[in-house]
């Protein structure tokens, strides 16, 4: 019986989460509304909490923020205007995924330019360690000092 109740308090516990931070008086009545309200709420970011997603957060400005979604879908917002609403009104830190815009390029590229950067510092090192220990060739002087203490007449790169 224990295990029974352990087991039945651990799955309760573990489904928690995905419905205690939206009360039910949050809820919109229409499943379509709250299913579109569920998903914007996961691309914007909490302000307090800063590495979690409103739908995730329990503060108290997330939970503005959920009603905040919700009464802009409630009134016919397009989700694309629902987080254009929220971003005018808390800026573009809001969103969990920042926009491609210019003021972002630097967070969209860097990754980019860090990457083809170190594959060229990596190119540049291996072709440099290759000409270290190709065997160097011999000069002219060399070859005919060579050619000269064995007895060839030609060195033995040249034609005969």
């Amino acid at each position: 019986m224990r295990r029974l109740l352990a087991a039945a308090f651990l799955s309760l516990s573990l489904a928690a989460p995905a419905f205690a931070l939206v009360s039910p008086s949050e809820r919109l009545p229409d499943p379509e509304q709250e299913a579109r309200a569920r998903e914007i709420s996961k691309e914007l970011r909490c302000l307090v909490c800063q590495n979690q997603s409103i739908d995730d957060s329990d503060a108290e400005l997330a939970g503005d923020l959920r009603r905040i979604v919700r009464e802009r879908i409630a009134a016919g917002d397009t989700d694309e205007e629902v987080l254009d609403f929220v971003v005018a009104r808390y800026g573009e830190f809001v969103l969990m995924t920042p926009r491609f815009k210019p003021a972002t390029w630097v967070l969209w590229l860097t990754p980019g330019l860090v990457l083809l950067g170190g594959g060229a510092v990596a190119a540049l090192f291996l072709q440099r360690k290759r000409r270290e220990t190709a065997a160097p060739g011999l000069t002219g002087e060399e070859e005919a000092r060579l050619a000269e203490l064995t007895g060839r007449r030609n060195p033995p790169d040249s034609a005969p």
